[in-house]
């Protein structure tokens, strides 16, 4: 080793980016935006301080979000967003080139994998390495991922959901949907416009998730009350709204996201699919928080679904464990450049 080479593991998500540091835990953890100023095209802000521009900005500052689906879509302001996490992370030591280890949806082709590799690289990483978000979720899920059994994992982050189906360290059968936890806010928003004629902003629709959103019906309902302006008058109003009217207007995302699952597990070897059903499904990423998500899954698919502890933090967490045993994962799970 004789020269010190900081680690740092990066669940490079299209909503949120988290920096892990072996041994230190999740140190980062920020939206995926950048605000840059139309008239000379600078880079203004970074993460927290860029979200909070979002909406509240003159109209010569834009709020990128150079993620779209789980994939670079901007390169140059992902570049300037790694660079960004990196010295955050890193302090006093960013002197010291860090070796990355980045997640990527199931799904990325080559030419998108090496942009992520390159970016890290201009971004100012002495090494960077790619590997597979269900994977990574799988070891941060604590599945022992190289044992002969087959494991399945629901990664449902803010761009995609993806479904994998995991044994000998290798992904078996798998599936990526473009619809996650913006799909659901953006359905959301939609349908308070339709119902109430109410518009209401991409901050307060992830407030109603969380706070009021359920993925089947409840019996004891929760209410809660939410601010916007009418689309008739212009004016501000509040209204009252509930659990199971969030339930309808979400519910063709959930089953977007059921089918992913199912269409997985018609594709998974007769042998595996006995394992997925003792052990059942393992649910990993933010969105896969949702209220009663496990039941539905389990109604739907008939086999019963648990939400991974620390659900949100599964990614990064295994990126810092794959780090930790480099030699162990290179063979198996790092992706070939």
């Amino acid at each position: 080793m004789g020269i010190f080479t900081p680690k740092l593991g990066i669940d490079l998500g299209t909503a949120n980016t988290l920096v892990f540091i072996p041994g230190k835990g999740v140190v980062i953890n920020e939206p995926s935006v950048v605000a840059v100023s139309e008239i000379d095209n600078r880079i203004l802000a970074v993460g927290n301080d860029a979200k909070d521009m979002v909406g509240r900005t003159p109209e010569s500052i834009i709020a990128y979000r150079p993620m779209r689906d789980g994939v670079i879509a901007d390169y140059r302001v992902t570049e300037a967003m790694l660079r960004y996490f990196f010295s955050k992370a890193l302090g006093k030591w960013s002197i010291f080139k860090p070796e990355v280890m980045i997640s990527v949806p199931a799904g990325v082709t080559s030419t998108e994998r090496r942009a992520v590799v390159e970016a890290a690289i201009k971004a100012g990483a002495k090494n960077a390495y790619v590997v597979k978000e269900p994977i990574l979720a799988a070891i941060g899920a604590g599945i022992p991922i190289h044992e002969a059994h087959g494991h399945m994992i629901v990664d449902i982050g803010g761009g995609t959901t993806d479904v994998a189906v995991i044994s000998l360290g290798g992904i078996v059968s798998c599936s990526s949907v473009k619809c996650a936890g913006d799909r659901i806010d953006q359905s959301i928003v939609d349908y308070i416009k339709k119902t109430f004629n109410l518009a209401i902003g991409d901050k307060t629709a992830e407030q109603i998730k969380t706070k009021v959103g359920s993925a089947v019906l409840m019996e004891d309902e929760l209410t809660m009350t939410i601010k916007g302006r009418d689309y008739l008058s212009g004016l501000p109003r509040s209204t009252e709204i509930s659990t199971n009217e969030i339930v309808k207007a979400v519910g063709k995302d959930l089953k977007e996201m059921i089918n992913a699952i199912k269409k997985v597990l018609q594709d998974t070897p007769p042998e595996l699919a006995s394992d997925i059903i003792d052990k059942g499904i393992i649910m990993t990423g933010g969105s896969s928080q949702l209220r009663n998500l496990t039941e539905l899954v389990y109604r739907k698919t008939g086999v019963k679904a648990v939400l991974a502890k620390d659900a949100l933090y599964c990614v990064a967490k295994g990126t810092g464990i794959a780090l930790n045993h480099l030699d162990n994962y290179k063979k198996s799970i790092i992706i070939k450049r």
